[in-house]
C-alpha cells in the first residue's frame, strides 16, 4: 500500500512538472508577439507605386552601370536562382575585392524596418545607394551613375515619365530601385495559410514542429510576429568565418572594415571576429550582436547566419541546441554579450526534424521574374 501511495505521489509530481512546464511555455509564447499571415507591404507616402515606376526599378535592379565600373548590378549579389540572395558564406564583392557578410535575400524586405545584418538602413530607399556605392561592394559615384543613365534615351523617356526630370537623377534611381523591391513578396506560404485558417496546409510533423518552435524549442523570442523576427540585434555565439582564416582577399576587407568604421587602435590589433552592431553604435555590449533575420524564403536562401557558417536548416537548429557557440564575443576577451536566451534545448533527433519541417514551411514556391533587357547607350545629340 505504501508502494503504491509512493508511485502515485511519483506521478502525480511526474504530472505536476508536466503542466507546470505546459504553463511556462504558455507563458513565454504570450511574453511575444505569436506568429501571423503576412498581408500586403506598406507603401511610403513620398514613395507611391505605380507599374511604370516598378518596370523602371526592375531594369535598374538588373543594371551594372548602377555602380563604380559598371560590373555589379543589384542583382549580382541578389540572383533570384539563389533565393535573391548569394550562395556562398560571404557576398560577392566590387571586383577586387570580397564582402565581409553574407547576402540576405530581398525577398519581402518591403515589410522591414532595419536593413543589413546590423541594421545600417532604415528603408529599402536608403539600403540601395548603401549597397551600390559602398566602397566593397558597388563603389559607386553619384555623378557618374547619373552621367551613364542621361547617355542612355530609354532611361531618359522613362525617368522623365516616372519623376517629370529632364534627366535622370540618382536619388530617383534608388526610389524605382525600391518599389521593384516591394514587389518581391511571398506571403502565400503553407504556413500563412495555416495561420489564416487552413488546418490542412501544415503536415502532422511540421505541426509538431511549430509547437516546439512556440514552446521548448523557444524560437518564438525573438522569431516572432509575420516576419519571424523581432529585429532585435543577439550573439549567438555565431564562430568566426573560416574564409578569414585562408582567403588573404577575405582577410583584406576585414581588415578594411574595422579600420573604415573606426575601431580602436587595440581593437583593429586584436579582434578576428565581426563585431556587428558595435560598428554603428561603438557600445561595448552591442559587441557581435547582429539582427534577427527573417524567417522566411529561407529554404531557398543558404547559407545562414551573418557569416554564412551552416549550409542548412538542419546545422542551424543543431547548433540553436547545442546551446550556440563560441567567438570572440563570449568569453569576455572583447566584450561578453552572449544572450541568455542561447541555451541547450535538449530536442531530440525526431524533434530536430519536426522543427525543421516547420521552418521549411515558411518559404512556399520560389519566386521566379523574368530578366529584362538592358536598354543601350548613345551618344547625347549636339545642341
Amino acid at each position: 500500500m505504501k508502494k503504491m501511495r509512493s508511485t502515485l505521489t511519483l506521478m502525480a509530481g511526474v504530472a505536476a512538472v508536466a503542466v507546470s512546464a505546459a504553463m511556462v511555455n504558455a507563458g513565454e509564447m504570450g511574453k511575444y508577439p505569436p506568429l501571423a499571415p503576412l498581408g500586403e507591404p506598406p507603401i511610403p507616402l513620398d514613395n507611391k507605386q505605380s507599374d511604370a515606376k516598378v518596370e523602371l526599378g526592375k531594369i535598374l535592379f538588373w543594371d551594372p552601370r548602377i555602380g563604380g565600373d559598371a560590373s555589379t548590378a543589384c542583382v549580382t549579389c541578389h540572383e533570384p536562382d539563389q533565393g535573391w540572395a548569394f550562395g556562398d558564406s560571404l557576398s560577392r564583392g566590387y571586383p577586387g575585392t570580397v564582402h565581409w557578410r553574407n547576402s540576405q535575400s530581398v525577398i519581402n524586405t518591403a515589410y522591414l524596418g532595419q536593413l543589413f545584418w546590423a541594421g545600417s538602413a532604415a528603408s529599402l530607399e536608403k539600403q540601395a545607394p548603401s549597397a551600390a556605392k559602398g566602397a566593397v561592394a558597388g563603389n559607386g559615384e553619384n555623378d557618374v551613375m547619373e552621367t551613364r543613365m542621361a547617355f542612355i534615351p530609354e532611361y531618359r523617356v522613362r525617368f522623365k515619365e516616372v519623376f517629370g526630370t529632364e534627366y535622370p537623377l540618382i536619388g530617383d534611381a534608388w526610389a524605382a530601385i525600391a518599389a521593384f523591391e516591394r514587389t518581391l513578396i511571398v506571403n502565400d506560404t503553407p504556413v500563412d495559410k495555416y495561420l489564416a485558417g487552413d488546418k490542412s496546409a501544415l503536415s502532422e510533423e511540421q505541426v509538431a514542429g511549430m509547437e516546439l518552435f512556440n514552446g521548448k524549442a523557444g524560437c518564438i523570442q525573438c522569431h516572432n510576429g509575420a516576419q519571424a523576427t523581432d529585429e532585435n540585434y543577439y550573439n549567438l555565439g555565431v564562430p568566426p568565418a573560416e574564409r578569414w582564416e585562408e582567403d588573404g582577399l577575405a582577410q583584406v576587407t576585414f581588415r578594411y572594415e574595422l579600420y573604415a568604421k573606426g575601431v580602436t587602435q587595440e581593437m583593429y590589433r586584436k579582434l578576428k571576429d565581426d563585431p556587428g552592431l558595435y560598428f554603428r553604435t561603438k557600445e561595448a555590449d552591442h559587441m557581435g550582436k547582429f539582427r534577427t533575420p527573417p524567417l522566411r524564403y529561407t529554404a531557398y536562401t543558404a547559407p545562414y547566419m551573418h557569416n554564412g557558417s551552416f549550409w542548412d536548416l538542419r546545422e542551424v537548429v543543431e547548433f540553436y541546441n547545442a546551446g550556440g557557440g563560441e567567438n570572440d564575443f563570449t568569453d569576455g576577451t572583447m566584450a561578453a554579450t552572449k544572450s541568455d536566451l542561447i541555451k541547450p534545448l535538449g530536442l531530440t533527433d525526431e524533434e530536430m526534424d519536426q522543427l525543421v519541417a516547420f521552418l521549411e514551411a515558411f518559404s512556399g514556391d520560389e519566386l521566379r521574374v523574368d530578366p529584362p533587357e538592358l536598354p543601350p547607350y548613345e551618344a547625347l545629340a549636339s545642341e
